[in-house]
C-alpha cells in the first residue's frame, strides 16, 4: 500500500497507526504548496486524488482511500492485535468514533483552514483560537485521569490528536495552561513508531517532544 502525504499535515496520523500495527507503507511526498500540488514522482496530484489533498491510501487492489478518518480505521482494523481500534460493535469502538468525530471537526477543522491562511483575517482567526483552547480544556479534564483518550491504551484516536494539536506551534496556541495534555504529547512524541513516522516525513523531533 502507499500513503500520499504532505510533510507537518494530518497525513501523519494515518502514518503513526500503520507503524505502530506493524503495517509496512510506500510513501510518496506529495508538494502541497504550490499548485498543480504534485507528487515526489512528477504527478498531477488531482489526477491521483481529485479531492486535492492528503493523506490517500493506494489500496492493495489498486483502489484508492481518501479521508484521514476512513483511513485512520481501515489501517487499524487491519492489525486488530495492536488495539488500536476497538472491535466493531463494542461500546469502546462507539467511543473510538466519538473521539475521532470531535477531533475532526472541533479541532482540526478550527486549526485548518483557519488559521493557516492569514488572508481570512484576525477576527476570524481569534475566533478560532478561542474556540480551539475550549476544546483543548475539555481533553484536559479528560486526560486528569486518562493517560490515553481511551484510557490507558494507546490508540488511533490518540495518533490523530497528536498529529492536530501538535499545529499549535506554528498558529500560536499556547499549550501552557494545559501540563496534562502537554505530558500526554510528550508521552506520544516519546513513542518509537511515532518518532518514526516524523522522521520519515522530514519533521522535528524535538518540536513535537
Amino acid at each position: 500500500m502507499k500513503l500520499y502525504y504532505a510533510t507537518n499535515s494530518c497525513s501523519l496520523s494515518p502514518h503513526i497507526i500503520a507503524n505502530e500495527a506493524g503495517i509496512v507503507l510506500e510513501l510518496e511526498k506529495v508538494d502541497i504548496g504550490r499548485a498543480p500540488h504534485r507528487t515526489a514522482a512528477g504527478e498531477d496530484f488531482a489526477t491521483i486524488n481529485p479531492k486535492g489533498y492528503v493523506p490517500a491510501l493506494r489500496l492493495e487492489d489498486g483502489s484508492l482511500l481518501t479521508e484521514g478518518l476512513a483511513i485512520a480505521l481501515y489501517l487499524a482494523d487491519l492489525a486488530p492485535q495492536s488495539g488500536l481500534a476497538p472491535a466493531e460493535g463494542t461500546a469502546e469502538r462507539y467511543r473510538l468514533l466519538e473521539w475521532l468525530t470531535f477531533i475532526g471537526t472541533e479541532l482540526h477543522k478550527a486549526y485548518s483552514p483557519w488559521l493557516f491562511h492569514p488572508e481570512l483575517g484576525e477576527t476570524a482567526q481569534q475566533a478560532a483560537r478561542a474556540k480551539i483552547v475550549g476544546r483543548l480544556a475539555l481533553i484536559e479534564k479528560h486526560l486528569a485521569t486518562n493517560a490515553y483518550l481511551l484510557g490507558e491504551r494507546f490508540g488511533a484516536a490518540d495518533a490523530y490528536a497528536f498529529t492536530v494539536i501538535g499545529w499549535s506551534r506554528f498558529v500560536d496556541i499556547d499549550l501552557a495552561p494545559f501540563p496534562h495534555l502537554r505530558d500526554y504529547l510528550q508521552r506520544i512524541a516519546a513513542r518509537p513508531a511515532v518518532r518514526e513516522a516524523m522522521r520519515a516525513e522530514g519533521m522535528a523531533l524535538a518540536a513535537a517532544a
